[in-house]
C-alpha cells in the first residue's frame, strides 16, 4: 500500500483501479454467493470508502450483477475477474477484492463472515 491508497486491476488487465485509505476493516466471506462467484471458499475483501474509489482504465469493462435484494457485485466482462462488491443499504462503502490488489494486501483480515457455510473441505490449523 502507497501514498494513501489501494491498487488493483483485473486479470487481463483491461480494468485498473485505486482507493482511497483507510481500509475500514477486512474480510473473508464465506456465503455460498461468494464460494460460487469466486470459485473458492470465501470472497476476500477489504471494505473502503466508496468516493474514494477511481476506476482510472476500462470503466466500460466493469459490469454489475445483483447478487441478491442489496448485494451488487462488479467483474471484468472481458476476464471475468471479480472486482468488488457493494450494499445498496451501505452506499458510502464499496469492498474491493483482495486478489485484484497490487502489490498484496499486507494489512490484518479482522473479520470471517458466514463461517457456518465455511466449506468443510477447507484445511485446519493444526
Amino acid at each position: 500500500m502507497s501514498d494513501q491508497h489501494l491498487y488493483g486491476s483485473c486479470l487481463c488487465g483491461g480494468v485498473r483501479y485505486k482507493a482511497a485509505l483507510p481500509v475500514f476493516h477486512a474480510s473473508h466471506c464465506y456465503c455460498t454467493m461468494c464460494q460460487k462467484q469466486h470459485g473458492a471458499a470465501a470472497g476476500s475483501y477489504a471494505n473502503v470508502a466508496r468516493a474514494g474509489l477511481v476506476i482510472e482504465s476500462g470503466p466500460e469493462l466493469v459490469t454489475e450483477y445483483a447478487s441478491s435484494e442489496d448485494g451488487r457485485r462488479s467483474f471484468c466482462r472481458v476476464c471475468g475477474s471479480t472486482l468488488f462488491w457493494h450494499s445498496t443499504q451501505s452506499p458510502h462503502r464499496i469492498a474491493i477484492t483482495l486478489g485484484t490488489l497490487e502489490p498484496e494486501y499486507d494489512g490484518p483480515v479482522e473479520r470471517e463472515l458466514y463461517s457456518d457455510t465455511k466449506p468443510a473441505w477447507l484445511p485446519h490449523g493444526g
